[in-house]
Order: structure tokens, then sequence, then C-alpha cells
């Protein structure tokens, strides 16, 4: 399984950037998930796949940082099935606790297919499991399984105990980190860095990758509070990094 970070700012994207978008490939079997397509992210996929592979979208919630550009994916799937590009629609699978989901299906060029906590989803070669997470929308976090490794995704999220057993022991944990320490509370629905570093810890995870980051303030501090919390190797996503990391 292979992590390549297309998106990672939180709220909206920094200049040339994107917003949240993750793209998780089965390299041998050549399937593909598209974690979220925030803003910036459907022109930023050009660099890392062939568009006509992305097949299957999977959003965490619907916030505009983490769906800007799925309309965007719909229409060009649509051209790409008139121009006989591609014979199937793109699959995009949300929740059902927002009427966001019915724009999920546009015409014959994308389907919506609903997910539910607690309740596995097998997609290709992924295994994926969903968690109710508390933001101020319907959220859900994620874990991915395939060929033997293991993937956590937080979406965006506030602190909550039962995340610690959700992603026990999986071998990475991309993470949303949008404030720093010291403003710890003041957003609702996100963690700090530090809140990150502890999750990472009580969980287990191989490595953590701290993601939806913040427009101010030097990045780097962020995963020295989170290395106060967690003796794991700690990551900045960037738009291109790839886990496992290509040495």
């Amino acid at each position: 399984m292979k992590l390549t970070v297309v998106g990672y700012w939180g709220a909206y994207p920094g200049p040339g950037g994107a917003s949240s978008g993750y793209l998780v490939e089965n390299v041998e079997g050549g399937e593909s998930l598209l974690l979220d397509c925030g803003s910036g992210v459907f022109s930023k996929l050009y660099e890392y796949t062939d568009l006509n592979r992305i097949n299957n979208v999977v959003l965490s919630h619907y916030h505009a940082d983490h769906v800007a550009d799925i309309g965007c994916l719909q229409y060009a799937a649509k051209v790409q099935m008139n121009l006989g590009e591609r014979t199937e629609p793109v699959y995009i699978y949300g929740h059902t606790l927002s009427n966001c989901f019915e724009d999920l299906t546009y015409e014959d060029a994308a389907v919506g297919i609903p997910f539910e906590g607690g309740v596995p989803l097998v997609i290709g070669p992924f295994t994926l499991n969903f968690k109710s997470a508390p933001h101020p929308v319907p959220s859900f976090a994620l874990r991915i399984e395939s060929a033997g490794k293991s993937l956590g995704y937080t979406g965006d999220t506030g602190w909550d105990d039962d995340l610690v057993e959700f992603f026990k022991g999986v071998d990475l944990l991309l993470c949303e980190s949008s404030l720093y320490n010291k403003f710890k509370g003041s957003v609702e629905g996100h963690l700090t860095a530090g809140e990150a570093g502890i999750l990472a810890r009580k969980a287990g995870a191989g490595e953590l990758i701290l993601t939806h980051l913040p427009h101010s303030g030097d990045h780097r501090d962020m995963v020295t509070e989170a290395s106060i919390e967690y003796s794991g190797k700690v990551s900045l996503a960037y738009t291109g990094l790839t886990w496992p990391v290509r040495e």
C-alpha cells in the first residue's frame, strides 16, 4: 500500500497548493482510492496518476476543504465516458447523515455509495472501516487495510478516546493537526499537534504524518510538539510526500 499526499492544507489551499486529498494505491494490483477531494486536489492529481484510474473516492465529510473538487472530478468522468476513455463511472463513497450525499451521483458518470460506521467496506484489495469523529458536522475517521499494511486517517476530528482503539497498531497514522498546542480548545472539532502525538503514542502507531495544517506559524514547531508526546517518526505532510518514504 502506497500513500501520496496530494493536498494537506486545512480550511483552504495555500498558494499553488491544495486542501485535503490523499491517493492510496495498491501498487501490485494497480487499484487506487482517493481520500477526500478538496480545493486544488483535482489539478494536482495529474502529477501522480492518470485521471482515468481514479475510480473510487472516499469522503470523510462534506466540508468544502474536503469535497470542493468533487464536481470537477464528476464532470471529467462524464467527458471521459463521452470520449470512450472511461467505461465505468466514478464511485464516490460518503455517509448519508447529510443531504450532501445526494450530490455524489451525477448522471451516468458518478455514483454515490453509502458507508456506515462500524460496517467494513471492501473496495478491491482494500478493506475500510469507519468511525464517527467529533466535528461540527458528521465526520468519519477511516482505517484502511491492504496487503498486510494498515493506514489510519482521522479526517477532521476533535479528541475522542475511542479513536485510540480504532487506530490501534496502524502502520501509519495520517492525523489532522490544525492547531498549535497554545490554541488547544479554541476551534471545535480539531486536534493540536500535541494531541496528534498523544493519539499516535496511545494507539501504538508505527509512524505519524501531521496534515490539515494551519496557515500560520512555523510548521516545524508542530513536529516538536507532537514529538514530545510520541517517540516514533513524525513527518509534516507536503504535496508529493509518499509513504513508505522513497529512499
